[in-house]
């Protein structure tokens, strides 16, 4: 699994939107942004400074990032722009150097690379999987359903973002979104489909009733995941057949190192070498024996107009 430089950039852009930060620059390949208190408390790790916020009331002091999707590219657009204000001293003796970005927020603008495995980019994903791992969402009628006599029927779903893991000596995942009606135990993948072009509020709409659920969310959460275990299933294992393939020929090469060590006469030495054998081979084995590994990184309760 990999992203591109653009689809990082619309992670990390939904993040800042949803967190309220203020975005000062922007272009294709960055954008300069000063962070909302909630986005500091989450990203800079200054605990002692929040609690002496928290303690005295004090007005806070974000600081503030440029984050670069392509460094590439954003460097060669900076080495243009500061080209191009060396070739017109004109303009700079009648109007002065242009203006750097301000300051906002304590010290410099801290420029990081944020790109598909940097740390910066997990730890947005933390802490958005952490303020969002659970859902309470309610699709937003026309305003013509709030004046009608009768109210409409809302179905509740379940939506769970399962990440399958395929392991060995390498790694590939896999998002799968899914949903469930609690109403009639009826599975919808890819989830999201279901959900495009829909409004969704944490508000209850006005004139609008849930329907009883038939199926509890303990059995709605077990029938997701036998779907997504046959899935799973279901998917070629050529890959998992060749790092067993690899796996036999690793410690072939271990087996053939250690034959003329565990010869050794000497009992305290040769139990050492048993150990060091049998630590690589057990190493080895667990970085080349494929897994497969099934979680759910976020779900939701999603209550949507019923289609009869």
């Amino acid at each position: 699994m990999s992203m591109s430089p653009q689809q990082v950039q619309e992670h990390i852009m939904t993040y800042l939107e949803c967190t309220e930060c203020q975005i000062i620059e922007k272009s294709p390949y960055h954008v300069t942004v000063k962070l909302s208190p909630q986005a500091d408390r989450q990203l800079t790790g200054r605990p002692y400074y929040w609690g002496f916020v928290d303690r005295t009331g004090a007005e806070p002091e974000t600081l503030s990032f440029t984050f670069v999707f392509d460094p590439e590219k954003y460097d060669d657009s900076e080495r243009e722009k500061n080209a191009a204000k060396q070739q017109d001293p004109l303009l700079s003796r009648y109007y002065g150097a242009a203006p750097l970005l301000p300051q906002l927020g304590p010290g410099r603008i801290q420029r990081e690379d944020v790109t598909y495995g940097s740390a910066r980019l997990q730890q947005i994903w933390n802490a958005a999987r952490q303020e969002g791992s659970c859902l309470y969402l309610f699709e937003q009628p026309p305003a013509l359903q709030r004046e009608t006599l009768f109210s409409a029927p809302y179905e509740p779903w379940l939506g769970v973002c399962f990440k399958a893991e395929m392991a060995c000596d390498m790694k590939k995942e896999e998002l799968h979104f899914i949903g469930i009606s609690l109403v009639t135990g009826r599975i919808a993948s890819p989830f999201p489909e279901r959900l495009t072009g829909l409004a969704l509020s944490p508000r209850l709409p006005e004139n609008i009733h849930i329907q009883p659920a038939a199926v509890s969310l303990e059995d709605a959460a077990g029938l997701l995941e036998s779907y997504m275990t046959r899935k799973l299933a279901e998917m070629d294992f050529a890959w998992a057949k060749q790092a067993r393939e690899r796996l036999k020929e690793e410690l072939a090469v271990i087996d053939v190192y250690y034959e003329d060590l565990l010869k050794e006469p000497d009992e305290g030495k040769l139990a050492a070498i048993r150990e060091q054998f049998a630590n690589r081979r057990s190493e080895t084995t667990w970085q080349y024996e494929p897994k497969v590994h099934l979680s759910a990184i976020t779900c939701g309760l999603f209550h949507l107009r019923s289609k009869g």
